[in-house]
């Protein structure tokens, strides 16, 4: 059966980070080239390895919503609340035209309530051994219950669900809720990722495997991707949104189109836990099939938002992947990470990264990888990495990468709107 593929475009954003608590806010951060790591408010950390983070400043939830329901809810979906919210009025998805019943939610985390996990256990220890658990726990926790709270507070009854694939999970959702109105099974998705995991089992774990920069004495210079003396990533947490939509409905309504997202695609590494693939296999194979869904040649590509993590293997086996993928034209595009300012946020990752590709096509901006002070050898000299300086230029179409602990691999492609 031949089915035609409806164009979707973005008709609305909404974040949530460690460097701005607005999508205009996150922008203006990446562009300036804004650090959001800073030693951890939320815990005492004084015994751990890593003692700091990138956390959420000055987010108020009753900004968001009242006490009642914010206690109700999981910091996790807390903070997707508000992203959700100005994508949400950012798309004036308020509009009277709109049916509820084709607006789908897709949304994601890698981890979800752990916040409230680690607090009904400690209350459970310090107690006789009687369970008295709070109701809300497991509504609470699960993955999937931020994607509920948004779909019940704006009526929007379409597909509603959660992705889960680590640090993949808000891009998997993308693709998901992109594929949904490719196919006409939806008209308008708000889909995205949030993730509040700056606890003391968030980085004691990580601190575990290895995984985080213990560069305490100067955290704001942590995370360091493709510097010589990287040594893990910074752990961050926060949430971005993104309001889909089909183009003619857009057009229907008067939509703000903000630029058009046009391909996509996932693989598996079949490697490792947590090591990437040397020759980058899985992720030659995730952009190359990102690639063919647009029917778009490498060529076509101006700027790559990388994975990008800050971590030795990682940002090595990302670049070579590219030089295959793309060629001499590896030397023609912008490169960056802007988790050299965000941090990791993990499930969440996917969904920030996304909007600030979003806003380089929108604005022909390339946000900059910071703290980057020695070279090294592995990265040939004559990729432009970005490095501590935004960079102008024209911005026709740009790719995201994000990829996950179980070698999960998944790529967007966006690119400027044309009528």
């Amino acid at each position: 059966m031949n089915v035609t593929l409806r164009r979707v475009v973005v008709t609305g954003l909404g974040a949530l980070t460690p460097i701005g608590n607005t999508a205009d806010e996150y922008w203006n951060g990446l562009i300036n080239g804004v650090s959001g790591a800073d030693f951890i408010k939320q815990f005492d950390a004084a015994k751990f390895k890593t003692r700091f983070a990138c956390e959420v400043k000055d987010f108020k939830v009753e900004d968001h919503m009242d006490r009642k329901e914010a206690k109700r809810l999981d910091r996790f979906s807390q903070i997707a609340m508000a992203a959700a919210n100005e994508a949400v009025a950012h798309a004036k998805l308020d509009d009277p035209s709109i049916n509820g019943d084709r607006v789908g939610v897709i949304w994601s985390s890698g981890i979800g309530g752990m916040i409230t996990f680690i607090e009904e256990m400690k209350n459970f220890n310090a107690g006789d051994g009687t369970p008295r658990f709070n109701p809300f726990f497991i509504p609470k926790m699960i993955l999937d219950i931020a994607a509920g709270h948004i779909s019940m507070k704006y009526g929007f009854r379409g597909p509603n669900f959660a992705t889960v694939s680590a640090c993949a999970s808000s891009t998997n959702g993308m693709i998901d809720a992109f594929t949904y109105i490719r196919l006409g099974k939806a008209d308008v998705m708000i889909t995205g990722g949030s993730e509040a995991v700056v606890t003391e089992a968030g980085i004691g774990g990580f601190n575990a495997m290895k995984a985080l920069s213990e560069r305490n004495d100067d955290p704001k210079t942590a995370s360091r991707p493709f510097d010589l003396n990287r040594d893990g990533f910074v752990l961050g947490e926060g949430a971005g949104a993104i309001v889909l939509e089909e183009l003619e409905h857009a057009k229907a309504r008067g939509a703000n189109i903000i630029c058009e997202i046009v391909g996509g695609g996932m693989s598996a590494d079949a490697y490792h836990l947590t090591a990437p693939h040397p020759e980058g296999l899985g992720v030659i194979n995730v952009m190359n099939a990102a690639l063919e869904d647009a029917e778009m040649k490498p060529e076509d590509i101006d700027y790559i938002n990388v994975h990008g993590t800050s971590t030795p293997l990682g940002d090595i086996a990302e670049i070579t992947a590219i030089q295959k993928v793309f060629g001499d034209h590896a030397f023609n595009l912008n490169i960056s990470s802007t988790k050299s300012m965000t941090g990791h946020l993990l499930g969440a990752a996917g969904a920030i990264e996304a909007v600030a590709t979003i806003l380089a096509v929108k604005n022909d901006i390339i946000p900059p990888t910071i703290n980057h002070t020695t070279i090294d050898p592995a990265f040939d000299s004559r990729l432009n990495l970005t490095l501590n300086k935004a960079q102008h230029r024209t911005v026709n179409a740009a790719v995201s990468n994000t990829f996950g602990f179980g070698g999960h691999n998944a790529t967007v492609i966006f690119k400027k709107y044309e009528a």
